[in-house]
């Protein structure tokens, strides 16, 4: 029995151990006030494949990093059946992409990923290689794979595990956004609770994202009010720094299961406010009037924004979205 008791006290110990008091680092520049402008191009610029493709159904998650004079897409695809990781490139600042013939990444049961998903990741070019973090198994986590020239991938298995029971994403984790800054990385992703409630919590890692240490006084944002856009719940961060500030596009999800992208703020990373009660990114056209979602931002030289995103027609909980990858921009006021 007092082996027993030893036991669990090293094993709480060392759950313990996952979790630290942290922030990010100070951000550049002088806090000045900025209101951020929505500008979108229109027509999606990544549509589904055809079909009997893996991305026939669904095409959305873009995940984009400029390597090599280009840039690269790790977008998730859905075929009916399963979510898989596709590639397509761009050398036009990303208005149009040239898809890669296969799917890079797909579920591997050997792995204990299941056969549902391993995709909706985040991408980084790291000292000459892609790290990738993506979203596996059901209920998910997240896992980490690397590449030499971004065809070529080896897993390194999970690397941000679920919580402990009773926590607030004690059933999943997903929706990774890695960001470097000082030295370290830190993984902004949805937690999901047994009351299905999905928020938005932090991680941090200083060996290039293999292992992570989870923010103690997580979820750092929570669920918006009865009768908001983001009332059911919060997912897909992408975060970058300006004006002093760190800001942050997150997806909410309303009753309907309606999707919109709002705007936080935060000083230092960990307390996050909204801009707005309301949504700043929303559907304008036929093709995303029912759902916009997944944004990924690549900061340009004039201090805008180029996002991607996802949209669809079909207010669906996870696919069946007839989900493709529309183009705008944050404009700075």
């Amino acid at each position: 029995m007092r082996r027993r008791y030893l036991a669990l006290g090293l094993l709480l110990l060392a759950a313990c151990g996952r979790y630290e008091d942290f922030s990010l680092p100070a951000p550049a520049g002088e806090v000045r006030p900025v209101q951020w402008v929505w500008e979108d191009s229109g027509a999606p610029v990544l549509t589904r494949g055809p079909a009997g493709s893996f991305d026939s159904v669904d095409a959305l998650n873009p995940s984009i990093v400029a390597v090599r004079h280009q840039l690269w897409n790790f977008y998730s695809g859905w075929d009916g059946r399963q979510w898989r990781t596709g590639l397509a490139t761009s050398a036009d600042g990303g208005r149009s992409w040239t898809r890669h013939p296969n799917p890079l990444l797909a579920p591997d049961p050997a792995a204990g990923e299941g056969d549902y998903i391993s995709a909706n990741g985040a991408t980084l070019h790291h000292q000459g290689a892609f790290l990738h973090w993506y979203q596996t198994g059901n209920p998910p986590q997240i896992a980490l794979t690397t590449s030499p020239d971004g065809l070529r991938w080896t897993r390194q298995g999970v690397v941000l595990p679920r919580g402990p029971r009773g926590a607030w994403d004690e059933r999943g984790v997903a929706d990774p956004y890695v960001v470097a800054a000082g030295g370290r990385f830190y993984l902004f992703h949805l937690g999901q609770d047994r009351a299905r409630r999905q928020r938005l919590g932090l991680a941090v890692s200083a060996d290039a994202g293999r292992t992570w240490t989870k923010l103690r006084a997580n979820p750092i944002l929570e669920i918006g009010a009865p009768g908001r856009f983001d009332s059911l719940g919060l997912g897909e961060p992408a975060v970058w720094n300006s004006h002093g500030r760190w800001w942050m596009l997150y997806t909410g999800r309303d009753r309907a299961e309606r999707r919109k992208i709002g705007l936080a703020v935060s000083p230092d990373g960990i307390h996050w406010q909204r801009s707005s009660e309301n949504a700043l990114i929303a559907g304008q056209a036929p093709w995303n009037s029912q759902v916009v979602c997944d944004p990924e931002i690549l900061p340009l030289p004039d201090g805008s924004l180029q996002v991607w995103y996802g949209g669809g027609n079909a207010p669906q909980p996870a696919e069946n979205l007839h989900g493709q990858i529309g183009l705008g921009r944050l404009v700075p006021r």
